[in-house]
């Protein structure tokens, strides 16, 4: 399995265990919520070009950016937006593992 597939793959199975694992009782309604923090890679469509396997989003995307991140731990503190928060970590984390497989972070 080559790591773009094992990346998209994560994206979809960690939000899965979160959703199942910390939020039992509701976690068809949570791993949606956590599923829909991924258009947070609409920021992509500003990248020239515009797919680049060997490229890190972290820092070069705006919302996968430090100060997005920042303000997604932010949204942490706040009941309301903790699950979308979450979504959005999960995703940065995800993301900046990528990096990290490529031996750029």
């Amino acid at each position: 399995m080559d790591r773009g597939t094992i990346h998209m793959s994560l994206h979809f199975a960690v939000p899965l265990a979160c959703a199942f694992g910390l939020f039992r009782n509701r976690w068809r309604s949570v791993f949606l919520i956590l599923m829909a923090t991924m258009a947070v890679d609409l920021d992509h469509l500003f990248a020239d070009p515009l797919y680049d396997p060997f490229r890190c989003g972290i820092n070069f995307h705006p919302f996968h950016s430090d100060p997005a991140i920042g303000l997604y731990l932010l949204l942490l503190a706040f009941p309301v937006t903790r699950l979308p928060a979450l979504g959005l970590l999960i995703h940065m984390v995800l993301d900046g593992l990528d990096c990290v497989w490529m031996g750029i972070a």
